[in-house]
């Protein structure tokens, strides 16, 4: 029997995540035509996880397309860079105009805004979504951030609507803007779990340096965290994972501390600093991740260089271990406003439309992320949809000004006890920054015009730039060609 006009959409890539996802899309009533390049791969999919579903096997692009409703729906699960490229152009001849590809990976948000633009001229609707919450997210529901043309988004919203998970009866997935939009929010998200994640391993380091707990007494501790205002999948799984043992022994203890990276963290990074912006924390995040990778060379280092006499705190123990958690919640408060700090300078350098409520509640379940702390963020962007920083609404402020004291205190431990907590004091660094209405950067401006003559404003004249002639030698011309 012909199957020829009978799926809703397709997914190419029978990677874990596309198997997942296509499963997900059957539970929810969707006709799903499956394609990959190696056809061997459809054979045994259908052959196993999808036997007995609804889903169709296509061992060929054009018998993929065949299969497809109008307008067509082709959705991309694979490696980002050329090889979705080399896709696009093998399924767009085989496309009318009015027909929508999807591009699911992780792709840089810049190629997004290419191909949207380019297969727009084509007369093909482009869509490119994040996708989080790993292989668990794909099968049960994801959190998804779709963006590219919004001509596209009415023909797939019911799919990824129903497939996302759900909080609250709320689908974690709606229309984050134009072009590459869907994919920079994703690379966000991406850089602020880089930060969760290494807020976590500076509690845990803290915890087992200072105090010498042991890995059943920290997972105790995450435990207790997860039931408050820290609630959230990544103090879970650190539950979890502290808890975990091998041969009677916690299998943590065993693993090499050697962080890897795929580059969305870095990706976040680099957008910061490209658009001027002070991601201080996810910065920090991706070095933590660099330091760790030179194993070798921080092992020489441990022989020659000297730190403080002890690491151990002498303190009352379990007033240190709340003051960690304080800092922890301070520190993430910080880290998300500068997400949202990132994404608000895209949207204006962009032109894009960004929905932070909306992004928020894409973060709040089914990724990686995922908090109770992400319902708050909804609620500051719904009640102030100008809110310049996330510090600035009542519930933040106030939230940050209960764990000063504890924060300052773990940082302070830190340094005195040689145990470091990059992602703790940059954050504490940038409050402290964010909240001086004067910094020292008139030295820097002064220091830029001594020596270039790149000139600064008065603060009895602002708006109009002077030079000094600070060493009577120079002369009196300022300089208009760069920014040192």
């Amino acid at each position: 029997m012909s199957n020829e006009g009978k799926a809703d959409i397709a997914l190419i890539g029978l990677a874990v995540m596309g198997q997942n996802f296509i499963l997900n899309m059957n539970d929810h009533g969707f006709v799903v035509t499956a394609y990959n390049r190696t056809v061997e791969k459809v054979d045994r999919f259908m052959a196993n996880e999808a036997k007995g579903t609804n889903v169709i096997g296509a061992r060929s692009i054009e018998e993929m397309v065949k299969s497809l409703k109008r307008p067509r729906r082709v959705m991309m699960l694979v490696k980002a860079g050329p090889v979705v490229d080399t896709f696009i152009d093998q399924i767009v001849p085989h496309l009318e105009k009015g027909d929508i590809i999807i591009d699911g990976g992780n792709s840089e948000y810049a190629d997004t805004t290419r191909r949207t633009k380019t297969l727009k001229e084509k007369g093909i609707l482009f869509i490119g979504t994040g996708i989080s919450g790993g292989e668990e997210g794909a099968r049960y529901g994801p959190s998804l951030m779709p963006g590219g043309n919004p001509e596209a988004w009415p023909h797939v919203k019911e799919i990824f609507q129903k497939c996302a998970a759900q909080v609250d009866g709320e689908p974690c997935c709606d229309w984050v803007g134009d072009e590459g939009a869907g994919h920079y929010v994703k690379m966000v998200h991406n850089g602020i779990e880089y930060g969760d994640m290494q807020l976590c391993c500076e509690a845990y380091h803290l915890m087992k340096e200072c105090l010498g707990m042991s890995c059943k007494e920290m997972s105790s501790v995450f435990a207790e965290w997860n039931k408050g205002e820290l609630d959230s999948f990544l103090i879970e799984i650190t539950r979890d994972i502290l808890a975990f043992e091998e041969d009677g022994e916690p299998l943590l203890e065993k693993i090499m501390d050697k962080a890897g990276q795929k580059g969305t963290g870095k990706w976040t990074a680099i957008s910061a600093l490209d658009m001027g912006m002070p991601v201080t924390l996810i910065g920090e995040s991706v070095f933590a991740r660099c330091l760790s990778a030179i194993k070798d060379e921080r092992v020489a280092a441990s022989k020659r260089l000297p730190g403080p006499p002890t690491s151990k705190y002498d303190g009352d123990k379990k007033a240190f271990v709340e003051d960690i958690r304080q800092a922890l919640y301070a520190s993430k408060i910080v880290s998300y406003a500068q997400g949202f700090m990132l994404m608000r300078q895209a949207a204006t350098e962009y032109g894009w439309k960004l929905n932070f409520p909306a992004i928020a509640l894409m973060w709040r379940g089914g990724c990686i992320i995922r908090s109770v702390f992400l319902g708050n963020i909804r609620d500051a962007f719904k009640k102030n949809p100008e809110l310049t920083n996330l510090l600035m609404d009542d519930f933040f402020a106030n939230a940050i000004t209960k764990c000063q004291a504890a924060w300052r205190r773990v940082v302070a431990a830190g340094v005195t006890l040689g145990v470091p907590t990059p992602a703790f004091s940059t954050a504490l660094a940038f409050y402290d920054g964010y909240r001086s209405e004067r910094l020292p950067a008139n030295l820097i401006q002064a220091q830029r015009d001594f020596f270039g003559a790149h000139t600064y404003e008065r603060l009895d004249n602002p708006g109009k730039f002077v030079h000094t002639n600070w060493t009577g030698r120079g002369g009196n011309v300022s300089s208009s060609t760069y920014n040192a």
